[in-house]
């Protein structure tokens, strides 16, 4: 067992290494409403960037973008491709500063605290507009600070997008109590429920579900839940309001995620607007090995449009 770790992990670090060289990490000071909120950029080279800000999902902070194996990570992927990557941890996520009322940073909440960080990302880039993507919950976080905010915005990706309700259902807890089992929730599985390795690679696995743990500890805010669990006639992004161009991206296995909802959103989302469907893929396709490229290939080329 241990010869078999000590391969594991040099497997591991040499799989990070040739993806990280040459992009630089910097963490930017930024504060809403007394909360200090983690900011960081990842970047290749100086000089003048496009700003992508990604917004994290419910449970889990901004690290989801960095699974830094091979070039599964996607914040480094689009720093290798000209973009300033700006990660942010919203409030009680991550590295951001604990909250004590785990209710208080629910989805309007989010949607300010994105605001703050596009306006600081802009401050110090000097661009006009932020591009931003957002994941599952953030979604419904970016989708609302897009909708409030179209002047800070040039477009908009919506990566499994939570248009409406997933099931009504009481949230009393202001904490989720985060386990393993639960951060592996979104990985695709065999008939006998084990994780399906075809698709995801053990390292990248073990990659993500160490972040969790290291990043997001045992438990993260549940106001976000409570925002998601209510019944699936009620929308979450108002997509009637958004005024950047959007790309609704989702894997047609997704469980959180339907294609007729996403279709009734496109027609309500501005000109220049797009519906992907990536086959095969599901809510963690930005992981998985068959579709991590045609997935990332896609937003690349509306982002560059």
């Amino acid at each position: 067992m241990l010869r078999y770790f000590v391969l594991f992990a040099a497997l591991v670090l040499q799989g990070a290494a040739a993806f990280a060289a040459g992009v630089s990490r910097e963490v930017f000071p930024l504060e809403r409403g007394g909360v200090q909120l983690h900011l960081e950029r990842y970047q290749v080279g100086e000089g003048e960037k496009t700003p992508l800000l990604m917004a994290h999902g419910l449970t889990y902070s901004s690290h989801e973008f960095d699974v830094d194996y091979g070039d599964y990570s996607l914040a480094r992927f689009f720093a290798d491709n000209g973009y300033s990557v700006w990660l942010l941890d919203i409030a009680g996520y991550g590295r951001s500063q604990k909250v004590q009322d785990g209710f208080m940073p629910n989805s309007d909440y989010a949607a300010e605290d994105i605001a703050a960080a596009a306006k600081r990302v802009l401050e110090l880039t000097k661009a006009k507009k932020v591009n931003v993507l957002g994941w599952s919950w953030g979604t419904v976080t970016s989708g609302r600070f897009a909708a409030k905010y179209p002047e800070l915005v040039d477009k908009l990706v919506l990566y499994a997008p939570i248009v409406a309700g997933l099931v009504k259902a009481d949230v009393t807890a202001p904490f989720n109590k985060n386990t393993w089992t639960h951060a592996a929730g979104d990985f695709q599985v065999k008939a006998d429920k084990t994780i399906d390795y075809d698709v995801m690679e053990p390292p990248v696995a073990a990659t993500f579900l160490s972040n969790c743990w290291r990043y997001d500890g045992e438990g993260s805010p549940n106001g976000g839940r409570r925002d998601l669990l209510v019944a699936p006639n009620e929308r979450l992004i108002p997509t009637a309001q958004v005024k950047a161009p959007t790309l609704l991206i989702v894997g047609d296995k997704d469980e959180y995620v339907t294609a007729l909802l996403c279709q009734e959103a496109l027609k309500t989302l501005p000109k220049g607007s797009e519906l992907k469907v990536i086959k095969g893929g599901a809510h963690a396709m930005m992981m998985e090995k068959p579709y991590y490229k045609a997935f990332r290939e896609a937003i690349l080329n509306f982002l560059k449009k």
